[in-house]
């Protein structure tokens, strides 16, 4: 149940990131309430997560599939432009986080 909570986490990780660039381009104090509800449920979520995971295991796959999925979403929603080498070091991150995972005792 925590690898299903910490999914969870990394997708609303995910979102929050991206509403933070949002935000930005809205430029109101509207938009900004987004990414601070987002910032609690998110960091509830990883909490939640780290009472049946390690917290290191926790915190290195949320970050990584964190940074993996806003560096996706980024390109297709915003745009924004990375080069081969930004994706090769993209890949090691996934790489690292499936051996977490797999290695993983709990």
């Amino acid at each position: 149940m925590a690898w299903l909570i910490l999914g969870v986490a990394v997708v609303t990780e995910i979102i929050w990131a991206l509403s933070l660039k949002w935000a930005a381009t809205q430029a109101s104090w509207s938009a900004s309430i987004v990414p601070i509800v987002l910032s609690f449920v998110n960091m509830g979520l990883l909490a939640l997560a780290m009472r049946g995971l390690p917290a290191g295991t926790a915190y290195a796959v949320w970050t990584g599939l964190g940074a993996v999925g806003v560096t996706i979403f980024g390109i297709w929603l915003f745009g924004e432009k990375v080069n081969v080498a930004q994706l090769g070091f993209i890949a090691l991150i996934v790489v690292g986080v499936v051996g977490t995972k797999l290695t993983a005792t709990a």
